[in-house]
């Protein structure tokens, strides 16, 4: 993983990087739950695979909030070991809201209380299978959460360095749950308007997955306040722009890409800002509008997927949230372009923003 001021990031290390780092933690989980038996394996074989994989994308901009102030090679093993720690706090937010939103799949495998469900169907027991995977959901994600913030108090950086990590990691965890529970309040409602889905965006999931990962990091760095706060100015609207290019993925994306069923955030009824704009932009009496109000949250097959699909496209919301986005990225970058950051992470934070905007998964 080169880090010199002339070579570019090998972005493919650092995955490997953060991969065995929590596979090292999960690791030293196994020795503390031998006693527990086959049960308790299960459990930590579920939470291996909720961590394999994925983007990195909350450990990589920790990991330049701290190269950003403090550049360099000192600590890196601790370093990584401090950022691959929020990939525990994505993963169980993934847990928790599939079961929320009754999702079959995730990265094109069965959901966590699918997985369960299907053992317990499986072995013929007693009860209610559904039941027994929502509560093992519940429990993986609990415990994918205090592992977090065990494996980023315990990373090995210096303690001054980990307090302040750890206040901003409270807060972030503090902002994630109650914007899951934004989330849910707003399905239950079935509206919501824009103001009121951006809302739900930027803490449900903008600020966990870019501003406040970059804000750890430069805490972890020592960063003065003036300096965490320049971060957050480019973190919040590319982490807002993230979220929105999610939202445009779970109605357009390709499953062959994402991993999760076609149109599968409209047949979760969820009320986005893609689709508040676009009954925002429909008459109310409309019947397109209606269509898609009373679309969403029911089965769909592909016919319906795609007919809604064509429902949005024409109210102009999808275009508009692609305008969205570009304005929101451009106004990060702009940002970090008046931050005192390192140049190299500058350069890199730039890259990583437009990976973060314009991915197709």
């Amino acid at each position: 993983m080169s880090d010199s001021r002339t070579d570019a990031w090998d972005q493919a290390a650092f995955r490997e990087a953060v991969q065995q780092a929590l596979d090292a933690f999960l690791d030293e989980q196994r020795a503390r739950l031998t006693a527990l038996g086959p049960d308790a394996a299960r459990l930590l074989a579920e939470a291996r695979t909720s961590v394999t994989g994925g983007k990195r994308f909350r450990a990589a901009f920790c990991y330049w909030g701290y190269r950003a102030y403090r550049p360099g090679h000192a600590d890196d093993d601790l370093l990584v070991r401090a950022c691959a720690a929020l990939e525990l706090l994505h993963a169980s937010a993934l847990v928790h809201d599939d079961l929320m939103d009754a999702s079959d799949t995730r990265r094109g495998r069965p959901s966590t209380h699918r997985g369960f469900e299907a053992e317990h169907q499986q072995a013929g027991w007693t009860g209610d299978p559904e039941q027994y995977g929502a509560a093992a959901a519940l429990l993986l994600g609990d415990l994918l959460l205090g592992w977090a913030g065990d494996m980023l108090r315990h990373c090995g950086l210096a303690r001054e360095q980990v307090d302040a990590a750890m206040s901003v990691f409270q807060l972030c965890r503090t902002e994630v749950i109650a914007g899951q529970f934004l989330d849910v309040s707003v399905q239950a409602r079935a509206h919501a308007d824009v103001d009121t889905a951006m809302t739900v965006l930027r803490y449900k999931s903008a600020k966990y997955s870019i501003e406040r990962p970059l804000e750890i990091g430069a805490a972890l760095a020592g960063a003065t306040a003036r300096q965490v706060e320049e971060l957050g100015g480019f973190g919040l609207p590319l982490g807002e722009a993230f979220q929105l290019r999610d939202d445009l993925l779970g109605v357009f994306g390709d499953p062959t890409a994402t991993g999760k069923p076609a149109g599968d955030d409209l047949v979760e009824g969820k009320r986005t800002v893609l689709v508040a704009k676009a009954l925002a932009a429909l008459d109310g009496d409309d019947a397109d509008a209606r269509t898609l109000d009373s679309s969403l949250g029911t089965p769909l097959d592909e016919a319906a997927v795609t007919r809604l699909r064509e429902i949005i496209d024409a109210s102009g919301a999808h275009q508009q949230v692609e305008e969205l986005i570009g304005s929101l990225a451009d106004r990060a970058v702009a940002a970090l372009d008046e931050a005192s950051v390192d140049e190299h992470a500058r350069v890199v934070l730039t890259q990583l923003a437009s990976a973060a905007t314009q991915r197709s998964v």
